[in-house]
């Protein structure tokens, strides 16, 4: 099924047309939990991957021993999503109860290798704002089942760019870590639906005068808002207007916990835009600005507002690539 994003509440380059600089398009992936297949664009699906070429491992340093069953992360969200609407009987209760325990598997040291898990398969053919290396059509993206990567304590990402016509024989037993650092770092198998949508650029990041008329605008509506006695919340730049939320290529990066910081490549010192953000949430559940309108089922919520279970960082994490060469090394930031 497509989602559709409603219309912004309001026309933000009429009213200010200086934004009509600062603009750039997102896809929004819409990841809605499913059953993909290798050929698919997905998160957390089969990949496309080659039977004869090695799996990407985690060969860093750290605890890998102890943690999670990646099969009983996914189990125990099925029981969740079994009993939405209901009780959980005392079976539900029971079998929860034994798969939240942490596992310690001793015969894992912290120097061996472990199976990066599969987060995403992406197609041009299926997210306009895929770029990559000319001629390059896949993106398949994994990270570190661990958030313990650098001073940071993230995750790490390897991406492989491919040209999917060149893959021969599929990889039909795809490896997975036997424990993973959290159930937050295993994403839900899901389908995408994407859109393309218009965002505008993050507000610390934009000149004075357009954030000084941002701010004097959204003071004017609320001081309305609070002399109608309205209890909608008024529309904001920030919430509604600029930046998609969810799982989506492209676009701006939003700064709201920290200050923005310039994050450029290391070869080239090119500025490098997002190319994936991966957020918690698929919209605000505090309103529904951003909510596509077949999703406004208050019954659908909890499944769909948080629909591949990862939640890293403080919600989310993006990875920024090189516009000048896609192979330079990506970078990660963290909100």
């Amino acid at each position: 099924m497509p989602r559709t994003t409603p219309p912004r509440p309001v026309d933000v380059e009429a009213l200010f047309p200086g934004l009509a600089e600062f603009r750039r398009t997102a896809t929004r992936l819409h990841p809605r939990p499913g059953e993909p297949k290798a050929q698919d664009s997905s998160v957390a699906g089969p990949m496309l991957w080659p039977a004869d070429e090695p799996w990407p491992v985690c060969t860093a340093a750290h605890p890998k021993g102890t943690g999670y069953s990646p099969a009983d992360v996914r189990l125990a969200r099925r029981i969740h999503a079994a009993s939405e609407g209901r009780k959980k009987t005392e079976e539900e209760l029971a079998l929860l109860g034994t798969l939240q325990h942490r596992l310690h598997d001793p015969g894992i040291s912290d120097a061996d290798p472990v199976p990066m898990l599969a987060v995403a398969q992406l197609w041009a053919r299926d997210v306009p704002d895929l770029t990559g290396p000319e001629g390059y059509d896949l993106l398949q993206v994994f990270w570190c089942p661990f958030e313990a990567h650098g001073p940071d304590e993230s995750v790490d990402v390897v991406l492989k760019w491919r040209r999917g016509r060149d893959v021969g024989a599929v990889l039909v037993e795809q490896p997975e870590p036997l424990v993973v650092g959290s159930p937050e770092c295993v994403p839900q198998p899901c389908e995408l639906h994407p859109e393309q949508v218009v965002e505008h650029e993050y507000v610390g990041l934009l000149p004075e005068d357009l954030r000084e008329a941002i701010t004097t605008w959204e003071e004017e509506l609320l001081e309305e808002n609070e002399e109608e006695a309205e209890a909608d919340f008024p529309t904001e730049y920030s919430s509604d207007l600029s930046l998609a939320p969810g799982w989506k290529v492209g676009g701006f990066a939003t700064w709201h916990l920290t200050d923005p910081r310039p994050v450029d490549c290391t070869v080239c010192g090119t500025p490098m835009p997002p190319l994936l953000t991966a957020h918690f949430v698929e919209w605000d559940p505090a309103s529904e600005s951003w909510a596509p309108l077949e999703d406004r089922r208050p019954d659908l919520y909890r499944h769909v507002i948080t629909p591949t279970g990862v939640h890293l960082g403080r919600g989310y994490l993006r990875v920024h690539t090189c516009p000048t060469d896609a192979f330079h090394p990506h970078r990660l930031s963290l909100q």
